[in-house]
């Protein structure tokens, strides 16, 4: 069997110090080193997280300079000479063309793009209804009660198709402080509270001795006719399934007069236009 013998080394105690005093120095470089790279880091996180909730908070924004920019007159920015807009007519209400995008979803079906197909559809269909909507417009009377349109008033939006969210108003009014809003909508919110009323089959409910709502008719119709100081009156008729005629009336003298004023509008030819029954 064959042994090797260990070698003689030349590593002293002497040079085993010397190993243990190096180390030990490089190991305080080193953390001295460590502590002074997590100070820095700790300098620039601090400095980052200012610089952000400057920024967020609207106290600086990337490129100021320390001035506000902007002349207070709605004119050229100091800075970057770039003018701050102080006109303009806004959008051009446009319904969507109905014909247009039907042949579009036509053309799109038959391409196999389906996705655009229907988008087309839908606003064909919201086209309609945007018409249907102006058409009731033109339809209401021009006067109410003495009360003339205020033609910048009148309104059809839609949320989307389907009549969803349409909203058909008028706004009549006098020189005076006298007011008639009418709103036709298709309002899931405000049908479920009148439903409600309507089911409860209550006639009147008291505040502090006053009745502040009742049922009534108006033009044959089932209404609710609602009373409040500071609004005045309200009148809500549900015309089919999920559409409510609301007058709203400011500075009306009694029921009476605001029930006149409701009966000015045919009900029915707004029933037959959207297709209620």
């Amino acid at each position: 069997m064959y042994f090797q013998k260990p070698r003689k080394t030349n590593f002293s105690m002497k040079n085993l110090y010397a190993a243990i005093i190096v180390t030990l120095i490089c190991g305080a470089a080193i953390s001295s080193h460590a502590q002074v790279l997590n100070r820095l880091k700790q300098k620039v996180s601090e400095k980052t997280e200012q610089k952000a909730n400057e920024l967020l908070n609207g106290k600086k924004k990337p490129g100021d300079t320390g001035n506000s920019g902007n002349n207070g007159t709605g004119g050229t920015n100091r800075n970057s000479g770039s003018p701050s807009n102080n006109t303009g007519g806004g959008l051009i209400s446009t319904p969507p063309d109905v014909n247009q995008n039907l042949t579009d979803a036509e053309a799109a079906y038959k391409n196999g793009s389906f996705g655009e197909s229907r988008y087309a559809i839908q606003q064909a269909m919201l086209g309609v209804e945007l018409e249907i909507g102006n058409k009731i417009l033109k339809s209401l009377p021009a006067s109410i009660s003495g009360l003339n349109t205020v033609a910048e008033s009148d309104q059809v939006t839609s949320t989307g198709w389907g009549w969803a969210g349409l909203t058909i108003q008028r706004v009549y009014r006098n020189d005076a402080d006298k007011q008639l809003t009418l709103t036709i909508a298709n309002n899931s919110m405000w049908m479920s509270a009148v439903n409600a009323y309507l089911a409860s089959g209550g006639y009147a409910q008291q505040n502090n001795g006053q009745q502040n709502w009742k049922q009534i008719k108006v033009k044959g119709n089932r209404a609710i006719i609602e009373y409040n100081e500071s609004s005045g009156y309200k009148i809500s008729v549900p015309i089919g399934q999920s559409s409510l005629l609301v007058y709203e009336g400011v500075n009306f003298a009694s029921e009476p007069e605001i029930t006149k004023a409701a009966e000015a509008v045919n009900i029915d030819a707004i029933k037959k236009e959207l297709g209620e029954q």
